[in-house]
């Protein structure tokens, strides 16, 4: 199974939380939609492994072997590295190369893999750097402020810095927010309510595609283990 560690939000400009996992035995769970990017490293056997993943636009199932640890940097909406275009990062990610068993390379620099607590310090480095950038339009579009640029500028500009629209973000954040209220143990009435969703059958469809569970999965006891999902609430934008 998956053991959750830590997880703490940031007040970092470019960061929105950082956690930590690691896995006792083999297994699998449900990678869940995500809009964001993160950086996670992987540890297994005296290897690491540092991987840039972009959005998911699906839950996937993935397995993992036992004695692996995990540490991610979640990045806030529209935080992207300039070099490697989020849109071909969508349900996927690039594994950075190692440089030495300390370090990974990234935009022809040598970088020290990062630890929980000095999380913040490390994104703060990119960014001095130029290695990682932030595209206010993203949460001015996610704060409802669409009076910085044309609708249609905003939009292409929101589709570069995230590689979603902000229709695909819309629906991935308010399924994230419907399963967090489901596990919580809400009715799926009231849920579908405070969601915004239509029906049973909208709901139903939608967590099924995003979450990989449908509402009532979600609501039982030993409902398959997801991936890391955290106490958040839906821009009111979205």
């Amino acid at each position: 199974m998956l053991v959750h560690e830590a997880d703490r939000p940031s007040d970092a400009p470019y960061v929105e939380r950082v956690w930590r996992y690691h896995s006792e035995g083999s297994g699998s769970f449900l990678s869940i939609a995500e809009c964001r990017s993160e950086l996670v490293v992987a540890r297994y056997r005296g290897q690491v492994t540092v991987t840039l993943r972009g959005p998911e636009t699906r839950a996937s199932r993935m397995s993992y072997p036992p004695d692996v640890e995990w540490l991610g940097i979640r990045l806030k909406p529209g935080a992207f590295v300039p070099s490697r275009p989020v849109r071909g990062l969508v349900d996927r990610g690039v594994t950075l190369p190692e440089a030495t068993g300390a370090s990974f390379w990234l935009d022809g620099s040598a970088w020290p893999l990062p630890e929980y607590e000095n999380a913040d310090t490390f994104v703060a480095r990119l960014v001095r750097a130029g290695v990682l950038a932030m595209d206010p339009t993203v949460p001015a579009a996610l704060r409802g402020d669409m009076t910085q640029a044309s609708l249609r500028t905003a939009q292409r500009r929101f589709l570069r810095a995230t590689g979603v629209t902000r229709s695909v973000a819309r629906q991935i954040e308010r399924a994230r927010y419907a399963a967090l209220l489901l596990m919580r143990g809400e009715s799926i009435a009231d849920v579908i309510h405070e969601a915004g969703y239509f029906d049973q059958a909208h709901i139903t469809r939608s967590l099924k595609r995003l979450i990989g569970q449908t509402p009532a999965q979600l609501l039982r006891d030993g409902c398959e283990q997801l991936s890391f999902l955290y106490k958040t609430e839906p821009s009111a934008a979205l």
